[in-house]
């Protein structure tokens, strides 16, 4: 017997009601789990045990106050049972670098052991970052190394005299407008910045040092900028062994006994609270489509007759 229109219509209500109810409990669900279980989700987002804590950078390094502060807790955590950082990073800021050395360096002191991987890339401020770990890891043709600081500008005027444009400026002090696009460098300003550059090196040179376990007259040789491969950067003792992070993970059970097969989650800038939303987001939005697809609302179903 052939449905009557309205019990038809009804039929599908009830099922789009259905459907957005269900979407509403898994958001509730993951809601509930991220301030109930705060304590005891993994970077991930899912409950569980003893993890190893991966921390994956690469792009430009930057000052990242909320990377930070997982890195931080991390650190506090008694499920965390080490830190393996992946570099991939042609490098970035110094204070950025600074950040996550220290933040690293924080995490060893609180007993947990450190060890980086270095990718495809691992330079200047991205070599920077491996240097708190206890042994560092890079592939044969990893490029690293680039110890150094580097100030860039540009000076136009030249050409602005030529297009007949001239820049005006008014300034508290000498160097407030040091270095400038729309003049050249004074010798002041030059004397100025040479000596905020040469103070930031010194900075990178003791990291080196320190986290080398080599006196400054040997890294010093080695700070002129220049980059280098993996087997280089051994051969240099820059690097401790080529591998990646299976040799990392090997490293970490023979050291220090993390089990080779315990699960290892990504450290992330978002909080708990902000993954777990995200996720029941998702899930809730899966939840929907496959209601508009079951009523064939969805593109690539058939329409409602």
């Amino acid at each position: 017997m052939a449905l009557e229109p309205d019990l038809l219509l009804d039929r599908r209500r009830l099922k789009r009601q259905l459907g957005f109810w269900r979407g509403a409990l898994i958001l509730g669900v993951l809601l509930a789990a991220a301030f109930l279980w705060g304590g005891k989700l993994t970077p991930s987002g899912m409950l569980g045990g003893e993890y190893i804590a991966r921390l994956p950078l690469s792009g430009t390094i930057t000052d990242d106050a909320k990377l930070l502060r997982q890195i931080e807790s991390a650190s506090r955590d008694p499920q965390v049972r080490a830190i393996l950082v992946a570099i991939d990073s042609p490098g970035g800021t110094v204070a950025g670098g600074e950040g996550l050395h220290a933040a690293l360096l924080a995490a060893r002191a609180a007993g947990k052991p450190v060890v980086a991987v270095m990718g495809g890339t691992a330079a200047s401020a991205g070599y920077m970052v491996a240097l708190p770990a206890e042994r560092i890891f890079a592939r044969e043709a990893t490029l690293t190394g680039s110890i150094g600081v580097i100030l860039q500008s540009f000076e136009v005027s030249e050409l602005m005299g030529r297009l007949g444009l001239h820049a005006e400026s008014l300034t508290s002090g000498p160097l407030k407008d040091q270095p400038s696009p729309f003049r050249p460098l004074t010798e002041q300003g030059r004397t100025s910045l040479a000596a905020v550059v040469d103070d930031m090196y010194r900075q990178f040179v003791a990291m080196v040092a320190s986290g080398r376990h080599m006196p400054e007259e040997q890294v010093r040789a080695l700070a002129d900028g220049r980059v280098m491969t993996g087997r280089q950067a051994v051969a240099a003792g820059l690097v401790d062994a080529i591998g990646g992070e299976a040799e990392a993970r090997r490293w970490l059970s023979e050291t220090h006994g993390v089990p080779a097969g315990l699960e290892m989650h990504d450290i992330e800038a978002r909080g708990l609270a902000e993954r777990a939303f995200s996720r029941a987001s998702a899930s809730l939005w899966q939840a929907g489509i496959a209601t508009l697809r079951a009523e064939g609302w969805w593109p690539g179903t058939n329409l409602p007759r």
